[in-house]
């Protein structure tokens, strides 16, 4: 019995464990009687395993083996059973349409037996073709020559009650064609033969009128259904749902000795019903197996032959492998110490002889140059790690080596890899003595220099790119210690700006807000009075931003600083300045241009109210005319008490106070004024909005109607630009209601006001509807676009401004149609402003255009 393996060490588990010394100090550890079984049972075990994948392997191929088998049988039963399922169809067809003739009296008895003649005649699988009335007697029929006795009928014969296995009156009950249960002769069913039934209702106005029976021998279905490259490669069967063969052979059966071998197999087997009879009738296929004894098993003890040989010629050299590992085993504890040394080493190690033949190379030289220590060793000048360009030079560095003229802080040369890459390295030279004080040759040390050299040149680079971009930028950046008055970098625009002096630099700081530490003494003695506080907070801190105006240079500059800590560890500040004058410019222009824009659309919109005003005015005017004549009228005549005259100015003068609001409220609307937001009632501004644009609304003959939620907050906004875009939107409305000629039940505009959640901010909302016909695609595509409007007399600035107002105090305006199904029945202008506005405005939804 041989003695099992001793357990590994736990360091093997180590990643030292791994490498070619460690094995080495563990062999010579162990002793001889178990290094010998260790030679013998390495490789049985690998034979062991040999035989184990053989096995494996033959397994796998036989299950794949199986598996296409099966799955060809399942195709071609498939198949077979989609051409029977066809040629039944196709017959059920054919007696389908007989049955109609019947049924529409185009043809009699006479001419049915011709149809049915050449029916069977022409498929022989069709034994018999009958004709049978509404009371199970047989009209007509014809029989196939190869038919039984039992299917032979006589006209006027009646059915007997179990030769049709009812599916007589289940075809009369249902009305479609009705298949029987296979019919065998062990069933009492007076055939000598497997027989299948279809059975075809005649309908005649609606009324069961009989049958069209045709009877199929289960045999022919098999030999004339399945096609004959199907059944060659198959035992093909029709059987019935008691397992009961009606059609086919069975397969031969296997060899006995086949099922002793381990990989034998059952043949592969598949069946599945026969459409559109259904589970009665299911057709069956085995595949024809073949023995594999021979083959398989002569190749399985072929292959254990030859592993028995192969471990039987492992156990003859175990012998003469044990002699010479006793052997080597010296030589292995002396070179192993040398060989983990030069195997540990970073540097390549080349030794040349006095003629300039290379002798050895360390693996470190071997991994730098891409080549083996074969290709290497014996090489004469010019060597295969020399470069084609480098040749010559290198040739005269040689002959300086060879010479001992080389320096000892060594010399940078090119080295080519195997792969063609050059690579800068840096040899040093030393001659080579032996034992005996000799000198045998030269020792060379070589260091990859590249990626030392590569950041070197990246980092000169980098720096001449960013010296180049800081010195184009349109923008000043200086960078100044805190505590100092020393400018540590200026780009080219702050010398233009400065002259280079830190003066400006503080000058950014102060004038932007900034704050910075003053100079102190220590400042002077150029000590940093800063050193040794923490810095990650200051220099993780988000850039400031300030505008400010410098008088000097005449120009508006966006000043931003930040603090960082300098390449010397001192903190520092970092300012950039960049003229920002033609945009103040710009804003400047823009808000101005927008302001009277504003004015301008607020006296259009009066304009456009003239005659409405006009009328309003009318009647308190008239009114007080009125009330002055009667007076006078009355006093003349001294037909008037002090009372009356006293009730009569009272109400002349409520008129004059109603017609002064109008004017009152048409002045503040319409007056230039600045721009000035305050916290303002909701519910006064609609109320302000509504008094006015009422007077538009009666005169297009529209009904105004509003909803003001209770208790809603006030907003931060301009009132008069707010009740300019009410009054905007609401008198828009009126003119789509006019516009759309609509009856006066459905000229209405309403007024909503609730306060939202929107974008996760209180907001409140007002909404302004209509009843007019809706926007349009083309005209919802343009709708806030400046100069665009749908009426003939418009400037296509309202809506524009509308949308500029809501948007400059923080807000959303949308449009929407109004739907009744399918049917436009108005539209929906919808603003928000915010309760509590934002530190910065909300953008635009498209670009503001400034108009003039």
């Amino acid at each position: 019995m041989s003695t099992p393996l001793p357990p590994l060490p736990p360091t093997a588990l180590l990643p030292s464990a791994a490498s070619p010394a460690w094995w080495s100090h563990w062999w010579r550890k162990q002793s001889p009687s178990r290094q010998d079984r260790f030679i013998t049972l390495g490789p049985l075990l690998a034979v062991i395993l040999f035989l184990a994948a053989v096995i494996a392997a033959f397994g796998y191929l036989r299950i794949e083996e199986i598996d296409r088998e099966r799955q060809a049988v399942r195709r071609d039963v498939e198949y077979a059973q989609q051409r029977l399922r066809l040629r039944l169809l196709e017959r059920q067809e054919q007696l389908m349409r007989i049955g109609r003739d019947i049924s529409n009296k185009e043809i009699d008895r006479e001419e049915f037996i011709l149809q049915a003649e050449s029916l069977v005649n022409q498929y022989p699988e069709l034994l018999a073709v009958t004709w049978v009335d509404s009371k199970r007697k047989v009209v007509g029929l014809y029989v196939s020559a190869s038919a039984n006795v039992a299917q032979v009928r006589v006209a006027g014969e009646q059915l007997k009650a179990g030769e049709t296995d009812g599916t007589y009156g289940l075809a009369r009950d249902l009305r479609q064609p009705v298949y029987s249960r296979p019919l065998n002769p062990n069933d009492s069913s007076g055939y000598n033969a497997p027989v299948l039934q279809i059975v075809v209702p005649l309908d005649s106005q609606g009324k069961f009128d009989g049958v069209i029976m045709g009877e199929y021998s289960i045999d022919g279905l098999l030999r004339f259904g399945v096609p004959t490259e199907v059944t060659a490669k198959y035992a093909f069967m029709l059987v019935d749902d008691k397992n009961r063969v009606l059609a086919g052979n069975m397969p031969p059966p296997r060899n006995p000795a086949a099922r002793l071998l381990p990989w034998s197999d059952d043949a592969a087997e598949y069946e599945i019903p026969v459409s559109p009879v259904g589970n009665g009738l299911l057709i069956r296929a085995q595949g024809y197996r073949t023995s594999l004894g021979v083959v398989g098993s002569g190749f399985f003890w072929l292959v254990s032959a030859l592993s028995a040989i192969t471990v039987w010629m492992l156990l003859g050299t175990w012998r003469h492998t044990r002699r010479r590992v006793q052997a080597q085993q010296a030589l292995i504890t002396e070179t192993n110490f040398r060989r983990a040394m030069e195997n540990s080493m970073l540097t390549g190690m080349r030794v040349l002889d006095l003629q300039g033949r290379i002798t050895y190379v360390n693996p470190a030289f071997c991994q730098m140059t891409g080549l083996t220590e074969a290709e290497l060793v014996g090489c004469t000048p010019p060597f295969p790690h020399w470069p084609e360009a480098e040749i010559d030079t290198l040739m005269a560095r040689l002959n300086d080596e060879l010479n001992g003229r080389t320096p000892p802080s060594g010399f940078e040369v090119k080295v080519k890899r195997k792969n063609g890459q050059v690579f800068d390295a840096r040899l040093y030279v030393s001659p080579l003595i032996d034992p005996r004080g000799q000198q045998t040759g030269w020792m060379t040390s070589m260091t990859d220099i590249t990626e030392p050299r590569r950041i070197r040149d990246e980092l000169t680079a980098s720096y001449e790119r960013f010296t180049t971009v800081l010195e184009g930028l349109d923008a000043a950046v200086s960078v100044a210690p805190l505590g100092s008055e020393e400018l540590l970098f200026a780009n080219k625009l702050y010398r233009s700006w400065f002259g280079g002096e830190v003066s400006g630099h503080m000058n950014l700081i102060a004038q932007a807000g900034v704050p910075a530490t003053a100079p102190t003494d220590d400042a002077l003695d150029a000590v940093d009075g800063l050193a040794g506080f923490p810095t990650d907070t200051l220099t993780d801190a988000q850039t400031e931003n300030a505008e400010i105006f410098v008088p000097e240079l005449g120009k508006w500059l966006e000043v931003r600083s930040r603090y960082l800590t300098w390449v010397d560890g001192r903190l520092a500040q970092m300012v950039i300045a960049t003229d920002i004058t033609p945009r103040r410019h710009a804003e400047e222009q823009a808000a101005l241009q927008n302001e009277r824009a504003q004015n301008a659309s607020r006296l259009i919109t009066m304009g456009e109210m003239a005659s409405s005003v006009a009328h309003e005015l009318n009647q308190p005017l008239t009114a007080i005319n009125n009330y002055c004549n009667g007076m006078v009228s009355r006093i003349k005549s001294q037909q008037i008490s002090n009372e009356d005259l006293l009730g009569a100015l009272e109400k002349t003068a409520k008129q004059a106070h109603r017609a002064g609001q109008i004017i009152q409220r048409i002045r503040a609307f319409v007056k230039r004024s600045e721009p000035n937001r305050t916290l303002s009632d909701v519910g006064t501004m609609v109320n302000n909005a509504m008094e006015l644009a009422d007077i538009e609304l009666r005169r297009h003959n529209v009904r105004l109607s509003h909803y003001i939620a209770a208790r809603l907050p006030e907003v931060m906004v301009d009132p008069i630009l707010i009740e300019q875009v009410l009054i905007n939107l609401m008198k828009n409305g009126a003119e789509s209601i006019e516009q759309a000629h609509l009856p006066p039940a459905r000229r209405s505009v309403e007024m909503r006001v609730v306060p939202k959640h929107i974008e996760d901010q209180a907001v409140v909302e007002f909404s302004v509807l209509d009843s007019g016909r809706g926007l349009s695609p083309e005209v919802m595509g343009r709708l806030y676009e400046a100069f665009y409007s749908t009426k003939a007399e418009g400037m296509g600035i309202g809506l524009k401004l509308c949308r500029s107002i809501v948007e400059s105090h923080q807000g959303r305006m949308e449009a929407e149609n109004l739907y009744n199904g399918e049917e436009v029945v108005g539209c929906r202008f919808t603003f928000w402003i915010p309760v509590t506005p934002l530190l910065s405005p909300l953008p635009p939804a498209t670009d503001n255009v400034a108009l003039t």
